[in-house]
């Protein structure tokens, strides 16, 4: 049995009352569990922007001008840039990597799409489940 999965953390927070873009744009990316305490560098985030960034002048990026862009290693680029793709968040053709979706609305709209599937997939089985134990 063969299983597609992306995995993505959905983080339920106040709204931010933030004016300044980044902290709008960290909030949003925390929110949806990309940033974490343990990317003491906010390695993941400096990807996110610049990936975003490309996204608005429609160039994907090769891991090594992501690297340079964001002023990481390489290695640290492709780690991250996995667990973007793992999310869904980001698609990589011809060794470039660009956002899944035209902009953040869209992503929020990706990720809602997702999770109502799952969502149906999972009350599915939770009725054959229920039927099965005569619940």
């Amino acid at each position: 049995m063969r299983f597609h999965y992306s995995k993505i953390t959905i983080i339920r927070s106040d709204k931010p009352k933030y004016t300044d873009i980044n902290q709008k744009l960290q909030w949003f990316g925390s929110s949806l569990g990309l940033f974490n305490l343990r990317d003491k560098d906010k390695s993941c985030f400096r990807i996110f922007i610049v990936l975003v960034k490309s996204r608005k002048i429609g160039k994907p990026m090769s891991s090594d001008e992501i690297a340079f862009e964001s002023n990481l290693s390489r290695g640290t680029v492709v780690h991250h840039l996995n667990k973007l793709m793992d999310s869904g968040i980001v698609i990589s053709k011809n060794n470039k990597y660009y956002l899944a979706v035209d902009n953040l609305a869209g992503l929020v709209d990706l990720v809602q799409d997702n999770l109502n599937k799952a969502c149906a997939a999972l009350k599915d089985v939770a009725k054959d489940i229920d039927e099965q134990l005569g619940l």
